[in-house]
């Protein structure tokens, strides 16, 4: 049986206890907040580029326009 609770804690309060811990559980505990922020950044990133408008064939026109540029410079 599990029992949930409430605690009001402020950051320095959290501060303080983390500055306790040992090196190895700090290095474990900045990992994990890396990791949340890269994926928290990630989903984000996708969410702004989200888009109906783009589909294959318009990469595709993209990517061969860019590459005909790239070959006349390479000719010039």
């Amino acid at each position: 049986m599990k029992t949930a609770m409430q605690i009001d804690i402020t950051f320095e309060q959290i501060l303080s206890m983390v500055k306790q811990l040992p090196r190895q559980q700090k290095v474990k505990l900045t990992k994990e907040l890396e990791k949340e922020a890269i994926d928290s950044k990630l989903s984000q990133l996708l969410k702004d580029f989200k888009t109906n408008e783009l589909n294959l064939d318009t990469i595709n026109e993209e990517v061969e326009s860019v590459r005909q540029e790239i070959y006349e410079k390479q000719k010039s």
